[in-house]
């Protein structure tokens, strides 16, 4: 006979929040009740409302969770290169982890995409906290570069944008499109050519 273990409050969340992703990625924020949730994590609604109040309370601890986990990675990885201005090892790491945003955890990717389409007000929670971030960061570095003389004079925000629409995109093709005409090419010589285009592009041109 198997004894059913308790779950701990904390690891009761961490379910709900996963079970959400996975329901919201499915039916959106609209289609998906609070009885579907805690029938999924296998507690009742008044449990689940002892965690989360409201399912925009949940939805926003969903994002937090995702911010947090992203931009303590994103720093750990690309501050190296930072440090020893190495833009090569900067815009490919850079790509690497935009690519593994998408291709990592699909799910979380479908209820973004599901919360926009909605029309949803808790979908600019996503892009508050996680993409104007990516933004802010990876226009510093390009600014300080300009600075340096390394990247010509451009709007480094601009530059920024430029480059997560570029990996964006593959990345993207790689998720929801099996006919992408680059699914066949191996990601890591996509991420190459795509930063050795963009750099091209930016850096500042040296005379003869």
């Amino acid at each position: 006979m198997s004894v059913r273990t308790k779950m701990s409050s904390q690891d009761r969340r961490a379910a709900i929040v996963k079970e959400s992703v996975r329901l919201f990625s499915r039916h959106g924020f609209r289609g998906t009740t609070t009885r579907e949730i805690a029938n999924a994590v296998g507690v009742s609604e008044p449990v689940l409302y002892q965690h989360f109040a409201t399912k925009s309370d949940l939805y926003s601890a969903i994002i937090d969770s995702k911010s947090k986990e992203g931009q303590q990675k994103f720093l750990s990885v690309l501050t190296p290169f930072m440090e020893t201005q190495d833009d090569e090892g900067f815009f490919r790491e850079l790509a690497e982890q935009i690519l593994a945003w998408y291709t990592d955890d699909p799910a979380y990717i479908r209820l973004i995409l599901f919360s926009s389409l909605e029309g949803h007000e808790l979908s600019r929670l996503c892009y508050e906290r996680q993409a104007i971030v990516y933004f802010q960061f990876v226009a510093s570095y390009i600014e300080r570069r300009i600075a340096q003389r390394a990247f010509r004079e451009m709007d480094p925000l601009v530059a920024a944008r430029a480059f997560a629409g570029m990996i964006g995109h593959y990345a993207m093709g790689q998720v929801i499109f099996p006919c992408d005409l680059l699914r066949d090419h191996a990601p890591s010589q996509v991420i190459h050519q795509m930063v050795e285009i963009f750099l091209s592009g930016i850096r500042k041109k040296t005379r003869d």
